[in-house]
Formats: C-alpha cells, sequence, structure tokens
C-alpha cells in the first residue's frame, strides 16, 4: 500500500497498535453519529471495526507529519452508485480535537490525486447526511459537485433511515482543477 504525505500530514496504512487511538476520538459522541455510527464502546470493538473497515489497501491513517498518534481516517471504498464505472468513494473521519483547521480538505484533496493519478479512477464518489454540516464544507472545498439527495437511504446505528446528499468529481474537473 502507498504511504501519502502532504505538506501537514502523514497517511500510512493501519497497524494493529492504531487501536488505542482510533478509539479515543471514535468514542466521542460528537463524531460518529453526525456521521451515522455508534460511538465505539470498546478498543475491542474498534480492533473489529478495523479489520472489517480499515485492513485494506485503499484506507490510511491520519497523523500529522512527525507524531505517532492517529487523528483520522480516510478510504476509498466501492462505489454503491457506480457499480460499473472506474469510481470509488472516499470516506473519512477526525478526533474532534483536530476539527476546524483543514485537516480533513487536506487529507481528501490527497487522496484524490492518489485516486486519480495512481488508480487512474474516472469519477470519485462522497456522500453525507444533510445534518453533517462540516463534512459538507469539506466536500465544497474540494471542488465536489451536488447531484442531488436520495431519501431515507440509509440506516443508522439507531436504525433510523437518513437521507444521503450524494456528489462526486470527474476526473476532468479534478484536471482544470490542479491546473
Amino acid at each position: 500500500m502507498s504511504t501519502i504525505t502532504t505538506e501537514r500530514l502523514y497517511l500510512s496504512n493501519f497497524k494493529e497498535s492504531d487501536a488505542a487511538d482510533f478509539y479515543e476520538y471514535a468514542k466521542n459522541p460528537n463524531v460518529g453519529p453526525i456521521a451515522g455510527w455508534a460511538p465505539h464502546k470498546s478498543v475491542e470493538d474498534t480492533q473489529e471495526i478495523m479489520k472489517a473497515w480499515f485492513m485494506h489497501e485503499n484506507a490510511w491513517t491520519i497523523r500529522l507529519q512527525g507524531e505517532e498518534k492517529m487523528i483520522g481516517v480516510i478510504a476509498l471504498e466501492h462505489d454503491k452508485y457506480r457499480p460499473d464505472a472506474k469510481s470509488k468513494e472516499i470516506g473519512y473521519s477526525l478526533s474532534e480535537d483536530y476539527w476546524g483547521r483543514g485537516i480533513m480538505t487536506e487529507a481528501c484533496k490527497a487522496v484524490m490525486k492518489y485516486g486519480f493519478e495512481e488508480l487512474d479512477l474516472e469519477i470519485i464518489g462522497i456522500c453525507t447526511g444533510e445534518v453533517n454540516k462540516r463534512s459538507q464544507r469539506v466536500i465544497e472545498k474540494c471542488g465536489f459537485q451536488f447531484e442531488g439527495k436520495i431519501r431515507k437511504t440509509y440506516e443508522v446505528y439507531d436504525g433510523t433511515l437518513r437521507d444521503s446528499l450524494v456528489f462526486s468529481i470527474l476526473r476532468e474537473e479534478y484536471d482544470a482543477l490542479e491546473k
């Protein structure tokens, strides 16, 4: 798997030892529920989630350059809305201690670059809920275009259904932003 570096960040593959840092921020009730997932209940739960969702080649931990502490995750995942296109969907989360610093925008742009330039994707999608205003801001700053809202499309941890705001960016739109 490739590591990705930016001016401030180091994105690398998961290690078993990341579970404690991941749990530290994922247990916060301000982090997961806004995205639709329950706060983690234990380090063991976090380890299971890591194995199920993040131990693959296109998932990265987010760290500040020169620091060991994992402060977030970002991944290129299966694009559920475009199964026949050369496409991936970005998903991410970040410790509340680091919100408002442009970290996720920087990480997202780096992963977009990787997706288009290394994986030769044609399109990258991203979805968020209506309540997740911070994620919507990251999406906007990264140049994604709003495609629409799909009503009652995903079930969150408490069993309710939420609407999904769907965004995407085409390779040519990304290329135009990079010029």
